[in-house]
């Protein structure tokens, strides 16, 4: 079951990219979108929180600091960058850029952290590299610029939400993590994120779902919705029941398989096809994330898992 959560987990989270990328054309900006999604995930964990788990409502005050850095750097931040990036970019290929905070990690852990990392992470990282290039098929410079620029933002993003959690905020359940961290992403992007000049008709008006179901119209509040529930809130109930269920290697390379899933996705809804030379560099990267994976010690990937996948 730990593997079937994982999996569930990992298409939900591969879907959300391409349930964004209609609503982001279709009257929201990336700002905007990001900071429904904080929003409503906020709404929901404190929904479920206030019937399970009430003390979860406490901080202690060294949480608070840990707590407000993993929301505004590691949730508010990685959403926009990340909803940037998929704007601009294939999806598939925007998460294979955002995947790379999994070497970012690693090497921090081995330079600045002093952590003992095995030899294969410098393997992984030449793979990473090479399959990246592949894929951006850096000598036609066929990626848009600053859309690659913001998938690597996203990524140093989600490495700081790692590095700051796993040593912080362990103790705390995820779906506490979830309430606090997208609490204080909500507070801290609201100045910014014009959410005043979003009409509420806006909610009513029928869109095209895109691409291959160019044909389905739908009123905008249903992807936005299925955005919130379907690509925040429940991968990561699921994802937390399989990191209950299995180990830190095998839930992490489980996991990976969202850029899988983002792929097909996007293939089949939105029709973003690779060549058969960037699919090639898309397994190397894969490949290369699944080594750096297993890098680092089980003690230490466990504090990663505890905090979750943030919500991208």
């Amino acid at each position: 079951m730990g593997y079937v959560f994982g999996f569930v987990a990992a298409l939900l989270f591969g879907a959300n990219g391409s349930v964004a990328k209609v609503i982001l054309e279709n009257g929201l900006n990336p700002a905007q979108v990001t900071q429904f999604r904080t929003l409503g995930t906020c709404i929901l964990a404190a929904a479920v929180l206030a019937v399970t788990d009430r003390s979860a409502f406490r901080l202690r005050p060294r949480q608070i600091g840990a707590m407000a850095i993993l929301g505004v750097v590691g949730v508010a931040a990685l959403q926009v960058t990340y909803a940037y990036a998929i704007q601009l970019l294939p999806v598939g290929i925007a998460l294979l850029f955002e995947y790379l905070a999994v070497l970012i990690v690693a090497v921090v852990a081995f330079f600045f952290l002093k952590e003992k990392v095995k030899t294969r992470l410098w393997i992984a990282i030449g793979f990473v590299l090479v399959g990246l290039a592949v894929v951006a098929q850096v000598w036609s410079s066929t990626l848009d610029p600053f859309g690659v620029l913001m998938a690597l933002l996203a990524a140093v993003t989600l490495a700081i939400y790692f590095l700051v959690g796993e040593r912080q905020v362990t103790s705390t359940s995820p779906l506490a993590v979830a309430f606090w961290t997208s609490g204080f992403a909500t507070l801290a992007w609201a100045p910014f994120s014009g959410w005043w000049d979003v009409d509420p008709a806006l909610a009513l008006e029928r869109v095209s779902l895109g691409g291959n179901l160019a044909d389905v119209v739908v009123p905008l509040w249903i992807p936005l919705l299925s955005l919130i529930v379907l690509g925040s809130f429940a991968p990561f109930l699921f994802s937390s029941a399989a990191i209950g269920r299995l180990k830190a290697t095998p839930a992490g390379i489980v996991a990976s398989s969202e850029v899988i899933f983002a792929f097909v996705v996007a293939w089949l809804w939105l029709g973003e096809k690779l060549d058969a030379l960037q699919l090639v560099g898309a397994a190397v990267v894969l490949a290369g994330i699944i080594l750096a994976q297993t890098a680092r010690s089980n003690r230490v990937v466990d504090a990663d898992l505890a905090i979750e996948r943030p919500l991208t």
